[in-house]
């Protein structure tokens, strides 16, 4: 098959990489030059998007980010882009459109469990323009769409959890966070492509909701720095579950972060 990728950064390379590995004819559309050797790379504006000189297409991954996690960056990055990608793809044969989206679109945010049976009620503009995006493709594609929502990626740095780490005196409240290894989700993402017949979203999480002062707690630990301290038992984020996942029969590698961020810190030596 040929596939295409638009939007190419460090979960696509993972993915495109094992489709290739399988035998199938890689492209990618980007903004910066790409190089890796198995893959046909094209340097374009998703905005302006233009697939009329390449081989006909049979499968799309859509794996956008914005450069700025404001309203205005969600806008041009999700909302906007349907339209031009709708159009550029209308010539080619594609069987499946996978889009990754988030669980932002999931607005609770008082410690409930969340499943993708649960409604989506998006609280902020953010989650409201990815429920919108979703929902265009979903439109554009019936059928053939397929939405994947991660929970917070993680797997290449701890440097954020190091600063946290570093800077939190007190903590709030208990915020439950969940998680999901890029290695985890790209092995899942590529996967799709042997499911005969897909649900029309999956939740991608590690089914182990942390609530994130432990986290924080745990690398001030590890490196012995002055632990925080909870004021509040209140409970705030929500615990995610990814139950379409676990039908499918999907094996996570990485099911304890911990272990993982253990790993991260040794390199860092």
């Amino acid at each position: 098959m040929h596939i295409l990728f638009i939007g190419y950064g460090k979960t696509s390379t993972r993915v495109a990489k094992q489709l290739f590995q399988q035998g199938h004819q890689i492209t990618t559309i980007s903004q910066s030059p790409k190089t890796d050797v198995y893959a046909n790379h094209l340097i374009q504006d998703v905005h302006q998007l233009n697939l009329t000189q390449i081989t006909p297409i049979d499968w799309v991954y859509i794996l956008l980010s914005p450069s700025q996690s404001t309203i205005e960056g969600y806008q041009q990055t999700y909302v906007d882009t349907v339209a031009p990608i709708t159009k550029a793809l209308k010539q080619h044969p594609v069987q499946r459109i996978v889009v990754v989206s988030s669980t932002r679109v999931y607005g609770e945010n008082a410690g409930e469990c969340i499943d993708d049976e649960s409604a989506i009620r998006p609280v902020d503009e953010q989650g409201q323009l990815l429920w919108k995006m979703e929902q265009l493709y979903q439109q554009a594609f019936p059928e053939r769409c397929v939405v994947i929502r991660p929970t917070g990626i993680y797997g290449t740095s701890v440097a954020r959890m190091i600063k946290l780490a570093e800077s939190t005196k007190i903590y709030a409240n208990m915020h439950w966070s969940n998680r999901i290894h890029i290695d985890d989700l790209a092995h899942f993402i590529a996967q799709l492509i042997h499911v005969e017949h897909p649900e029309k979203s999956y939740i991608v999480t590690n089914n182990q909701p942390i609530a994130l002062h432990e986290i924080i707690l745990w690398f001030q630990r590890h490196l012995n720095l002055p632990e925080l301290v909870l004021q509040s038992q209140k409970q705030t984020g929500k615990r995610i579950y990814a139950t379409r996942m676990k039908e499918m029969g999907f094996q996570l590698e990485h099911e304890d972060c911990f272990r993982d961020y253990e790993k991260l810190l040794a390199q860092m030596g």
